[in-house]
């Protein structure tokens, strides 16, 4: 696929640079909108606005959509007043509240400039809503119908409307825009009569969402009833808008890019890897590694305390990062589990009984597993076959009881921190793997040096 593209990309810069615009515009429109922005943000920066207006109108405004922020900028600050209205009167709502969002104040001032009054009243409306929510990402562009409505009225009132709405599949029914059901263009269209009542043949058990809900739930929802679309609706049930299947796409990318940042011990970033500077990455990155280092002193006191054992048995110092390891391996094989199981809904904090003892049973198996074959690697590869004088029975035995419960506490830590950070409103994400690693590692120390305490009494 990747190969493909790159031909086409490169046939592409090759008709530019021959002036065959007639041969370029052909093929640029039977090409896919997200497609053709991928070629446009490769090109430099000059070139740009040229291909750009090779493009037809609607698929100029849907290419517009799929294009980074800069690469946006770039060609508003290009386009005459004329071009810009084009674009703009070819978006949706929804794109254009993001568009208005991401630009800066005098960018803004002109795609504010060349919108329509009802535009601009939907743009302040979705644009009011708290960040994350369903309101700040639903569509005020939807296909209503009333209930008294017949279905042959109802088809004709879709074909008039629908090529300015984003979706036109389900439509809403609505009474002083108080929503009353759905109704689909699978149920018009099959429909015994067309002077049948939409009263008759809506869906009145509704699933909707109120306008303050986390985008995430929003998000999770559509993917579990397998909507399409999912109205938005204010404290008294009226209808406000929709969100629709693509921007819960762009959310759930988004919260899984934000995620693995925080599970990678970074502070989330807006931008794409290539798009930051080194300083961005630098600041993003600093304060966890700040954070990580100071709590990493903990380890540190825990091994200057045991000094003395580890003067007594020097054996044991050549076990420690084994058994960090993995302790803080263990851990976070739990935690990413439980957190994906959160993310999805499967399990919540009520579950946590049954999560624990799921997960111990998972640890004692592995636990023991791990510590046999341990027992098995010190006495042959350390003992026999390196002749390390220190390596005893005894000192084997620390290392393998020392792993067994480090690997049940680890497991232990890594389902319940996520767990419990859900339940006081963190995300979890936030307590996986730096943390997890910090906290075992301390824990693992510990064990360690209190069965060396206990079984060869140092």
């Amino acid at each position: 696929m990747a190969e493909r593209y790159e031909i086409v990309e490169k046939a592409l810069l090759k008709m530019l640079d021959e002036k065959k615009y007639s041969a370029l515009r052909e093929v640029l429109s039977t090409m896919n909108p997200s497609d053709i922005a991928v070629v446009l943000s490769n090109l430099e920066e000059d070139r740009i606005p040229l291909l750009f207006r090779l493009l037809p109108k609607e698929l100029a405004a849907e290419t517009f959509v799929e294009m980074e922020p800069d690469a946006q900028e770039t060609l508003i600050r290009g386009f005459s007043d004329n071009e810009l209205k084009e674009v703009v009167d070819e978006l949706y709502v929804d794109d254009a509240a993001d568009l208005v969002e991401e630009m800066p104040a005098n960018v803004v001032q002109r795609i504010l400039r060349q919108a329509t009054p009802e535009m601009r009243s939907s743009i302040n409306q979705i644009l009011r809503y708290p960040e994350n929510s369903a309101g700040s990402i639903m569509t005020t562009e939807y296909v209503s119908l009333r209930p008294d409505m017949s279905v042959g009225e109802s088809i004709l009132r879709i074909r008039r409307q629908g090529v300015d709405k984003e979706t036109i599949y389900t439509c809403y029914v609505t009474q002083g825009r108080t929503l009353l059901g759905i109704v689909t263009v699978k149920d018009l269209l099959l429909a015994e009569d067309d002077d049948q009542l939409i009263q008759d043949i809506m869906i009145t058990n509704i699933i909707s969402v109120s306008t303050l809900a986390d985008q995430e739930e929003v998000a999770q929802m559509l993917s579990k009833y397998n909507f399409l679309a999912l109205p938005v609706v204010d404290g008294e049930n009226r209808m406000v808008g929709i969100v629709t299947f693509d921007d819960a796409m762009d959310v759930m990318e988004d919260e899984f890019t934000e995620d693995i940042e925080i599970m990678g011990g970074m502070t989330p970033s807006e931008k794409t890897y290539l798009k930051s500077s080194v300083f961005d990455l630098f600041k993003h990155r600093i304060p966890w590694l700040l954070l990580l280092m100071v709590s990493a002193t903990f380890t540190g006191m825990i091994i200057t305390s045991f000094e003395d054992a580890l003067a007594a048995q020097v054996a044991l110092t050549a076990f420690i990062p084994m058994l960090m390891d993995t302790g803080g391996n263990s851990g976070s094989q739990s935690s990413v589990t439980i957190i994906r199981a959160l993310s999805l809904g499967e399990v919540h904090f009520s579950d946590i009984g049954r999560v624990i003892w799921r997960e111990l049973r998972t640890a004692v198996l592995c636990g023991a597993v791990l510590a046999t074959v341990c027992f098995g690697k010190i006495l042959l590869i350390d003992g026999l076959l390196m002749r390390n004088p220190n390596i005893t029975v005894t000192v084997d035995a620390v290392v393998c009881f020392t792993l067994f419960v480090t690997v049940v506490l680890a497991k232990f830590v890594g389902c319940t921190l996520p767990l419990f950070a859900k339940k006081f409103g963190f995300d979890p994400a936030v307590m996986a793997s730096p943390f997890i690693t910090t906290i075992v590692d301390a824990l693992s120390l510990l064990v360690y040096f209190m069965f060396a305490k206990a079984l060869l009494g140092v």
